[in-house]
């Protein structure tokens, strides 16, 4: 499962069910995906296909909306 935090500029943003400990998100677009590290600081851990623009669009995007996916990761993966 998958669940989807939110949509924004044509980017889907959600978490894997049971992945890994670290707290991150994934991305995904028509033209690839990404995954970045929420800490101890937003970095980039993985891309596919996604260009140096759209990172830095994506990167905005997480910090503008960081407490709102922090606080989807807890309630996500409380139990």
């Amino acid at each position: 499962m998958s669940p989807t935090i939110f949509y924004e500029k044509g980017y889907r943003f959600f978490f894997f069910s049971r992945e890994e400990p670290r707290m991150h998100v994934h991305i995904y677009c028509a033209d690839g995906e990404a995954k970045f590290w929420l800490e101890p600081e937003i970095e980039l851990a993985k891309n596919y296909k996604l260009t140096r623009k759209q990172l830095k669009e994506i990167e905005g995007i997480l910090e503008e909306h960081y407490d709102e996916i922090k606080t989807a990761w807890q309630e996500w993966f409380k139990s």
